[in-house]
C-alpha cells in the first residue's frame, strides 16, 4: 500500500444513485455490469444499500446514468437534497423505503389470510370437503396474481431484457403450480367430489391430473413475502446508526446579530457567524468558543461517556451537547464540512463499498440464476425420462425453482457490512471501506507514534520539589504567576498547574523573556528567574544538593525540569512533562490480546521513549526518528515480512499512515492524517484502536458465516430437491428461512461492545465485598 491511494483524478466525478426494482444480488450485478459499459464509467451497485456509486469524466450526465439503469428494467433516482445537518429536505413526508415496507406489509397479510385456509385444506385430508380444490383456487388465485405482482412484473421485466433473476424462479414456479392446479381441477380428476390428497414430505406415484398445487403456490409466495419483509425491516434496522448520526444536528441555531440572539434554521448558519448554546442545547456547527466555559457531552460523536471540559479558544464539534454554562461559539466549519457530515459520508461510502469477498459472490450470483434453471429443465427431463408421471417431475421442477433463489447469497456481504459499520459509528470508530476488514485480519504488528497517541500531547505540570524552608503553594504562586505571561508550551503547563493547585496567579509587575534560556521578572516584589540551571547561575543562584539530584532524577525519566528562583536563592524545580494517556497501557494488552505485537515510534531521545515504553508495557521501541524517517520504519517492518498496522495524529504520521497495511488516525489530530488512515478513531483513545480491529475482525467473520451458510444451503437443498425429497411449499419457506436467518446473523454485531465496556459489564456483575450490601 503506498500513498499514492489518496490521491484523486481531477478530472473524475462522483455520483450516487437510489436505485429501485432489486431483489437479489444478481439485479445488482446486471445494473452494474450496464453501468461499466459506458465510457469511462467505474460503477458499484450494493444491493444492501439499494445505491449505486458511479465515478467518470466530470462530464458525466446523471439523467444518462438513470437511462441506462431503466433500460435493464429498474428505476434509479438522484439521492434527495440533504441541508446542513444531514436531513433529507422531505423528513417530513413518508421516505420510498417506509412505502415499500408498508405496501408490503399489506401485500402480506393478504396472502397470510387467503394462503392460511388453502394450506389447511391441504395438509389436513378431514378438511377436504367435497369441492375443495375449487375452494382452494378461489382463495390462492389472488395470493398469486396480486401479492405475488411485484415478482410476476420483475420476472417479465427481466425476461424482455434477456435476463433471469430469483423473481424469474418464483414467477415461473408459482405460475407453473396454479396453471397446472386449474387444469387438474377443470380438466382431470382433482375437482372430482370426495378427492382427498394426503399431505406428503416427498413425491409419490399420482395420477398426473389428480392433484392440485394451490397450497405451493399460496404458500411459496406468502413465505417469500415473509422473507423479504424481515429482509427490508432488517435491513432498516441495520442503517439506523447512520440515520441516527444523520440527525444528530440541531435544527434551529440563537445567532448573534447586532449582540442580539436571533433564532433561525440552522441553514442560515454561516461560517464566521456567532451563536450562543445554552445548558442541554446541541451545538448547532463547528467552531471555537469565544465567550465561556463548560462541559461538552460529546458522547455521540466519540463514544466517551465522560463531558470534556472546554474554555476560551477550545474547537468544539456540532451535535454535541453542552453540559453546562452559557457559550458564544464562532462558526468555523457548517453544512457538509462539519465533522458529522464527514462521519455519515465516511459511514455511508463504507457501506455502499463491497469487500473482495462480495465480488466473489456478485460472480457467483451472475450465473447462478441459469444454472438453477438448468438445474430445474434437468430435473423435469429426467423424471420424466425413468417413468415417473409428470405430477412428480412437475413437483420436483418447481421445488428446484424455489429452493434455488439466492437471495441468502446476496445479502451474506452487504448486511454484515452495513451493520458492523454502523456500530463502529455509534462507537466512534469510523472505517473508510470494505476493504479495510481483510486488512485488518492479517495485522500482526502495530507501530504507535509516542505524541498524541500513546501520550496525550500536552505538557502537563507533574511535581514541584522545593528547597528548604520554601512553601509548595508560594513556589507555584510566584512561579505560575511569570511563567503565565509567557506563550512557550512548558510555560503554559506550569501555569495551568499552579492555576489548579492553587487558585488565581498574581500578575507580573515586569517580564522579560531569556531567548534560550527561560523567564525573568518581577512578581509581588520578588526578583523572580525561572528556566535552564544556567539562567539561575547567571544570577548567582545555584541549586542545593535535594534539587539537584530532584532535577536530574527527572531528567533521567525523559521529563523536563524547570528551577526557580528568587530573591538571590534557588526556590525549587517544576518537573513538566508529556502525560500519557491512563488507558494507554490497558490498549497496549488488548493489542496483545489480539496478537499484535506493538511497537513505539517518536522522534524523542531513547531515554524518554524506553521510559514510556516500560510504563505501558511495549518491548520495542524505535526513538530518534526524523518525520520523514517514519515510512522508513514502516517499510523495514514491512520487509521482515510484517503486516504492519500504524496509529498516529499528526501530520508527519500521514505517510507513515497511508505507507501501512492499516492506517489508523486518532480523531483528535490533524485533517491530514485522518485523510491518509482507512480507520479512523474519533475519540483520543488508544483503546478504540483495538476495539476497531476487532470489530472489523468480528464483521469479516460474520459475512464468511454468512458465506458458509447461503452457499452451503444452496448446494445441499437444490440435490434434496431435485431427487424429489422436499415438498415445494417447504422449499419456499426454507429459501425464505435462509434470507432471514442471514440478516439475523448480521444484525448479532449490533450487540459488539467495546472491550472496556465488556469488563464494565462483567465487573457489575461480580458481588460486592461481604461488608457491603451488593449493590445492583
Amino acid at each position: 500500500m503506498t500513498t499514492e491511494k489518496t490521491s484523486t483524478e481531477v478530472n473524475l466525478t462522483g455520483i450516487e444513485l437510489q436505485i429501485g426494482g432489486m431483489t437479489c444480488a444478481s439485479c445488482a450485478n446486471r445494473i452494474e455490469k450496464k453501468l461499466n459499459k459506458l465510457d469511462g464509467v467505474e460503477a458499484s451497485v450494493n444491493y444492501a444499500t439499494e445505491k449505486a456509486s458511479v465515478t467518470g469524466p466530470d462530464t458525466l450526465d446523471p439523467q444518462a446514468l438513470i437511462a441506462e439503469v431503466e433500460k435493464t428494467g429498474y428505476t434509479a433516482t438522484l439521492p434527495a437534497s440533504k441541508n446542513t445537518t444531514g436531513n433529507s429536505s422531505d423528513d417530513e413526508g413518508e421516505s420510498r423505503e417506509d412505502v415499500e415496507i408498508r405496501v408490503l406489509k399489506q401485500r402480506l397479510i393478504g396472502a397470510a389470510i387467503l394462503a392460511v385456509p388453502v394450506i389447511a385444506m391441504a395438509m389436513i385430508p378431514a378438511l377436504q370437503f367435497d369441492y375443495w380444490g375449487f375452494a382452494s383456487l378461489v382463495l390462492a388465485t389472488p395470493v398469486v396474481v396480486w401479492a405475488g405482482w411485484p415478482f410476476h412484473k420483475a420476472a417479465w421485466a427481466n425476461f424482455k431484457h434477456g435476463a433471469a433473476t430469483m423473481d424469474t424462479l418464483i414467477a415461473v414456479g408459482t405460475s407453473a403450480a396454479l396453471i397446472w392446479s386449474i387444469i387438474a381441477l377443470f380438466f382431470g380428476t382433482a375437482g372430482q367430489p370426495g378427492v382427498v390428497h394426503p399431505f406428503e414430505l416427498t413425491i409419490s406415484r399420482t395420477d398426473g391430473l389428480g392433484h392440485i398445487y394451490l397450497e405451493v403456490a399460496a404458500g411459496v409466495i406468502t413465505f417469500v413475502l415473509l422473507g423479504r419483509y424481515f429482509e427490508k425491516t432488517s435491513k432498516r434496522q441495520a442503517g439506523a446508526a447512520l440515520r441516527a448520526l444523520l440527525e444528530l444536528g440541531a435544527k434551529e441555531v440563537s445567532i448573534l446579530r447586532d449582540g442580539k440572539e436571533q433564532r433561525v434554521p440552522i441553514e442560515e448558519l454561516n461560517v464566521g457567524d456567532e451563536f450562543v448554546v445554552r445548558p442541554g442545547e446541541k451545538i448547532a456547527t463547528d467552531g471555537v468558543i469565544t465567550s465561556g466555559n463548560s462541559a461538552i457531552d460529546a458522547s455521540m460523536l466519540t463514544g466517551e461517556s465522560v463531558p470534556v471540559e472546554v474554555a476560551v479558544g477550545d474547537n468544539v464539534a456540532g451535535a454535541t451537547v453542552n453540559a453546562g454554562g452559557r457559550l458564544v461559539i464562532k462558526a468555523t466549519r457548517v453544512g457538509s464540512e462539519t465533522q458529522l457530515s464527514q462521519m455519515a459520508k465516511m459511514v455511508e461510502d463504507a457501506q455502499s463499498g463491497k469487500a473482495e469477498i462480495q465480488r466473489l459472490v456478485d460472480r457467483v450470483s451472475s450465473v447462478f440464476v441459469p444454472i438453477a434453471i438448468a438445474v430445474a429443465a434437468a430435473a423435469l427431463g429426467g423424471w420424466l425420462g425413468a417413468g415417473f408421471p409428470i405430477s412428480a417431475a412437475f413437483t420436483a421442477t418447481v421445488a428446484v425453482l424455489i429452493i434455488a433463489c439466492p437471495c441468502a447469497m446476496g445479502l451474506a456481504a452487504p448486511t454484515a457490512l452495513l451493520v458492523g459499520t454502523g456500530r463502529g459509528a455509534q462507537m466512534g470508530v469510523l472505517i473508510k471501506g470494505p476493504e479495510v476488514l481483510e486488512s485488518t485480519r492479517k495485522v500482526d504488528t502495530i507501530v504507535l507514534d509516542k505524541t498524541g497517541t500513546v501520550t496525550t500531547g500536552k505538557m502537563t505540570l507533574s511535581d514541584a520539589i522545593t528547597a528548604d524552608g520554601v512553601d509548595r503553594a508560594e513556589l507555584l504562586r510566584l512561579a505560575g504567576g511569570l511563567e503565565d505571561y509567557s506563550e512557550h508550551p512548558i510555560a503554559q503547563a506550569i501555569a495551568a498547574g499552579a492555576t489548579a493547585e492553587v487558585g488565581d496567579l498574581p500578575a507580573p509587575e515586569s517580564f522579560d523573556n531569556v531567548e534560550g534560556k527561560g523567564v525573568q521578572g518581577v512578581v509581588e516584589g520578588h526578583a523572580i528567574v525561572a528556566g535552564r540551571e544556567s539562567l539561575l547561575n547567571d544570577w548567582s543562584m545555584h541549586l542545593d544538593e535535594n534539587l539537584t539530584t530532584a532535577k536530574q532524577a527527572a531528567e533521567a525519566q525523559g521529563k523536563t525540569a524547570i528551577t526557580v528562583g528568587w530573591d538571590g536563592q534557588a526556590r525549587g524545580v517544576l518537573v513538566v512533562s508529556d502525560q500519557i494517556k491512563p488507558t494507554s497501557a490497558e490498549a497496549i494488552g488488548q493489542f496483545k490480546e489480539l496478537g499484535l505485537t506493538p511497537v513505539l515510534l517518536t522522534g524523542d531521545n531513547q531515554t524518554v521513549a524506553e521510559q514510556v515504553a516500560s510504563e505501558v508495557g511495549i518491548d520495542r521501541v524505535v526513538a530518534e526518528v526524523l518525520p520523514k524517517d517514519k515510512v522508513d520504519v514502516v517499510v523495514g517492518l514491512q520487509d521482515e515480512g510484517k503486516v504492519v498496522a500504524m496509529v498516529g495524529d499528526g501530520v508527519n504520521d500521514a505517510p507513515a499512515l497511508a505507507q501501512a497495511d492499516l492506517g489508523l488516525a486518532m480523531g483528535t489530530g490533524t485533517d491530514v492524517a485522518i485523510e491518509a488512515a482507512e480507520i479512523t478513531l474519533v475519540r483520543g483513545d488508544l483503546r478504540a484502536a483495538a476495539d476497531a480491529i476487532r470489530l472489523s475482525r468480528r464483521t469479516l467473520r460474520t459475512i464468511k458465516q454468512n458465506m458458509f451458510w447461503a452457499f452451503g444451503y444452496n448446494a445441499i437443498a437444490i440435490p434434496i430437491a431435485a431427487f424429489g425429497l422436499l415438498n415445494p411449499m417447504l422449499a419456499g419457506a426454507a429459501m425464505a428461512f435462509s434470507s432471514v436467518s442471514v440478516v439475523s446473523n448480521s444484525l448479532r454485531l449490533r450487540r459488539f461492545k467495546a472491550k472496556a465496556d465488556d469488563q464494565a459489564t462483567l465487573a457489575g456483575s461480580v458481588p460486592a465485598p461481604a461488608r457491603e450490601p451488593a449493590q445492583v
